[in-house]
């Protein structure tokens, strides 16, 4: 009965957070209108923030208890489940997906998030290394992502810009809603690390496994319907810049904000192991990316394929 109460608490937790982010997106939106950025940008940085919520309240609520590798396995594996089921699944779910001309700006910023994902992925396998992950492990993960997100604004800048709607009345009650819906998104998230947890004790599987394959899809939920959302309404640029900007983040920003404050330490051998994969994930979609021209299904199943295989490499 126990083992019950802690899958549903795990359940309603991630639950939860996905339908406030849902909410946390949409006011986080309507704050934005008005703003005219290349569309890919947007998705890259306004859209994944936004879905990439339950990570983030996850890397707090498990730092505070002190469960590092909930943290590193959610964020870690929501990196690769994000590159290779989420990407792999959309055009199987959807029709074919353009991707802009070889070396247009569209395609050029595109393959630079991939790159620099698998960047700060190797990167992270170093400083994971030592078991511990603490305040300025954070720091230059943190100043990877804003470097990272400069570079990617510089290659797509003469992108045909989105032209938003014009900003709306009652900004302060968007305001108000995001609080609360931030508000929610924590304590779901702390119910769901904390059923985690005890699952792992019960269980005696390694919490960094249980959160890097389970939590992993409960907090990529987000992107998914995003994407999906995005591509529907023929904003292919917005759909492809949430989940490779959502991995970019989940890579630097995700992982860090926890440990940032409250330094844990990890279980280094399946963190490296997990930035590894992770890392090399990055890396095929980068490859795919480069060659521009349509993201279909034979595309989609190599990176269902990839996320396949990297079950038995961490099992």
């Amino acid at each position: 009965m126990t083992t019950a109460l802690w899958v549903a608490a795990v359940v309603l937790g991630f639950g939860v957070t996905v339908k406030a982010s849902s909410e946390a997106v949409t006011n986080a939106t309507e704050l934005a209108r008005g703003s005219r950025l290349p569309p890919f940008f947007i998705g890259m940085t306004l859209l994944a923030l936004g879905t990439d919520l339950p990570e983030m309240a996850n890397s707090i609520a498990a730092s505070v208890t002190d469960n590092g590798d909930v943290n590193v396995g959610d964020s870690i594996g929501s990196t690769t489940t994000q590159l290779t089921l989420v990407f792999g699944l959309l055009p199987f779910v959807t029709n074919r997906i353009p991707l802009g001309e070889r070396g247009s700006p569209q395609a050029r910023g595109q393959q630079t998030t991939a790159w620099i994902t698998a960047l700060a992925l190797l990167a992270l396998a170093l400083l994971l290394a030592d078991d511990h992950i603490g305040r300025l492990d954070g720091a230059l993960l943190i100043m990877a992502w804003l470097a990272g997100s400069r570079l990617v604004y510089r290659d797509t800048r003469t992108e045909p810009q989105l032209e938003l709607e014009e900003r709306v009345s009652g900004r302060l009650r968007f305001v108000g809603r995001l609080i609360v819906a931030l508000l929610v998104i924590g304590a779901a998230a702390t119910l769901a690390v904390e059923g985690l947890t005890r699952l792992a004790e019960l269980w005696g599987v390694p919490a960094f496994v249980i959160a890097f394959f389970g939590a992993s899809i409960g907090t990529s939920l987000p992107e998914l319907v995003v994407a999906i959302t995005a591509l529907r309404r023929g904003e292919a640029s917005l759909a492809i810049g949430d989940v490779l900007g959502s991995s970019f983040a989940d890579a630097t920003l995700s992982i860090s904000v926890g440990p940032i404050l409250f330094p844990t330490v990890i279980d280094g051998g399946l963190a490296v192991r997990g930035a590894l994969v992770a890392g090399g994930a990055a890396m095929v979609v980068a490859l795919l990316l480069g060659r521009g021209g349509e993201h279909d299904r034979r595309s989609g199943a190599i990176l269902l394929l990839i996320y396949a295989a990297s079950w038995p490499i961490l099992l």
